[in-house]
Parts: C-alpha cells; sequence; structure tokens
C-alpha cells in the first residue's frame, strides 16, 4: 500500500471569497428595501454612499500600499451595507462618509486586510461614530419623519405606554437604524445564510437565546428585548464574521454566550440603553483566548503526557 502525504489543505471547497460576501449581499437586501419602504429613499443614499466610500477607501489604500487589488471580493461592499445598517438615516452623509473610511482604512487595512482584522470593521466604525458624533448618532426618525426615541430608550426611561406594538416591532415601523428595525427582513436574511452554509446557527442560537433567558429571568419584556435594538442584525450578520470569531463549534457558543450577557449588562444596568455593539467588539477581544481554549487538539496531542 502506497502512502501519498501533501500540504494542506486537503479539502476543495468551491465557495470563494467573493461567492460568500455575494450571498452576505444578497442575504441584506431585504433589510435594505425594508429600510427604504420603512425610512424613505434616503436610506437608499446613507447606504450608496458608505457602499461607494468603503469600496473606494479599499481600492485607493491598497494602490497607495502597492497592494494587490482586493474590491472584486465584495467584502468591501458587505462592510459598508452593514454600516450603513447600523445608522440612523438622518446621519450627515459626511459622517457616513468618515465611518466608512474608519471602517475600511482603520480597521480592516491596516490591520493586513480581509481575513486578518481582529474586529468587525462596521461594529468598530460605528462605536467610534458614537463617540465623535453621539448627537447625530442618537438622533432617531421615526418612519413618519417625526423625531422619536427607539423601544430601548423608552424601555430604559420607563414610558411603556409609547412603545410600538409587537406587530409594528416585527415589520419594523418604528424609530432606529436603518436595518435594525424590520425583524421580519433580518430573519429572512439570516435563514438564507444558514441555509447556504455561510453561517451556522451556534452563535446567532447563543446570543438571542442568552438575551432571552437574561430577560426572563430579570422580569423584562422578551420579545421587545429580541425585537428591539440590533440583536437580531448584530446576531446573524456580524457576530458571525469569519475573521473576528471563533472557529470551532463550542468557541462560536461560547462567544454569543458572551455576547448575549454583556449586551443584557449594558441594557439593563449600563448607561447606554442598547449593548450589541459594545458586547460584539468586546467578544472579539476575547476571540484569540476562545479560539485557544476551544481548539482541536491532534489525535496523537498529548498521549502519554
Amino acid at each position: 500500500m502506497k502512502l501519498i502525504s501533501s500540504v494542506s489543505p486537503h479539502i476543495y471547497n468551491k465557495n470563494s471569497t467573493q461567492r460568500i460576501m455575494l450571498d452576505v449581499v444578497l442575504a441584506l437586501v431585504p433589510a435594505a428595501i425594508a429600510s427604504v419602504i420603512i425610512f424613505g429613499f434616503r436610506a437608499l443614499l446613507v447606504i450608496g454612499v458608505c457602499v461607494a466610500v468603503c469600496v473606494l477607501s479599499e481600492w485607493l489604500f491598497e494602490k497607495a500600499c502597492k497592494k494587490e487589488n482586493t474590491i472584486s471580493d465584495l467584502s468591501a461592499v458587505v462592510t459598508g451595507m452593514l454600516l450603513a445598517f447600523n445608522l440612523p438615516v438622518s446621519i450627515p452623509l459626511w459622517q457616513a462618509a468618515f465611518g466608512s473610511i474608519v471602517a475600511i482604512v482603520v480597521v480592516k487595512q491596516l490591520f493586513g486586510g480581509i481575513g486578518q482584522n481582529f474586529a468587525n470593521p462596521a461594529i468598530t466604525a460605528r462605536i467610534i461614530m458614537m463617540t465623535a458624533f453621539s448627537g447625530t448618532m442618537t438622533t432617531w426618525t421615526f418612519p413618519d419623519a417625526v423625531s422619536s426615541a427607539t423601544p430601548l430608550s423608552l424601555i430604559s426611561k420607563g414610558e411603556t405606554s409609547a412603545l410600538p406594538s409587537y406587530f409594528n416591532m416585527f415589520l419594523g415601523w418604528r424609530g432606529g437604524c436603518l436595518g435594525e428595525t424590520c425583524v421580519l427582513a433580518l430573519l429572512i436574511g439570516g435563514a438564507y445564510l444558514l441555509i447556504r452554509r455561510v453561517i451556522s446557527w451556534h452563535t446567532p442560537a447563543a446570543f438571542i437565546g442568552t438575551v432571552a433567558i437574561m430577560s426572563l429571568i430579570c422580569g423584562k419584556d422578551v420579545l421587545y428585548q429580541l425585537m428591539g435594538g440590533g440583536l437580531i442584525i448584530g446576531a446573524f450578520f456580524m457576530a458571525t464574521d469569519y475573521s473576528s470569531t471563533p472557529p470551532t463549534k463550542l468557541g462560536k457558543i461560547i462567544f454569543g454566550i458572551g455576547c448575549g450577557l454583556i449586551t443584557v449588562l449594558i441594557r439593563f444596568w449600563g448607561n447606554f440603553p442598547e449593548g450589541v455593539s459594545f458586547s460584539i467588539l468586546l467578544m472579539n477581544i476575547l476571540t484569540p483566548y476562545i479560539s485557544k481554549l476551544t481548539r482541536h487538539k491532534p489525535l496523537t496531542g498529548g498521549a502519554g503526557k
């Protein structure tokens, strides 16, 4: 019997980065359509600016550094869409452009490009924008163009009588960021990613399940906590980022549970009514340790020691 050995990888997969990112873009389309229906055509303008600036920033940076051009892999498009979905529709366009540059140049390219960034670019850019532009980043527009607080803000203030119905929450007819309001559209996109096996169920289920269980234990309205804020978009689209989250199944579950616990801590006892972005960023920082803790050991590893 002849044993043939070769350098890894040994498993061939036809999925390329471009194919995976295209699937993510397609999964985000329902939420994009919903944002235009709910908030008007300015939502499409914000999305367009973020995507265009992200792609242009990546092209210019790689051109200046004499690096191989990677805009065709569509990862910059995904970052632009996710960043736009985390912004209010009334955001000044120059601030949206600033956030896009931060996401691509500072968070992604300066760390080596796709696959080497330690944190989700869109999430990190949003947090930086919340610090730099706190006024415009927390000005929410209700679908009828009237400024309004988000459901989680109303809950934190005790103004529960002003909360929208569960049905309106599910369809997105409420104040909030562009891509976080329509739960139906996000679930359609999340289901598409699961069916296409672009993501696994472990992190979304652990993240959403932890928030649900902790909300129940703490006596909070579970449905408002699940449908309010950025939990659904965060769980399916940002806590599942390949490069900044653990690769193992157990690691993904631990990551999701950690995101859920931090989200609840911030929502219930912190100074912010929402905590999804902060929770994902903090867990991104812990990803190397989770990966090391849960990595698979070789068959001969540790034997006889």
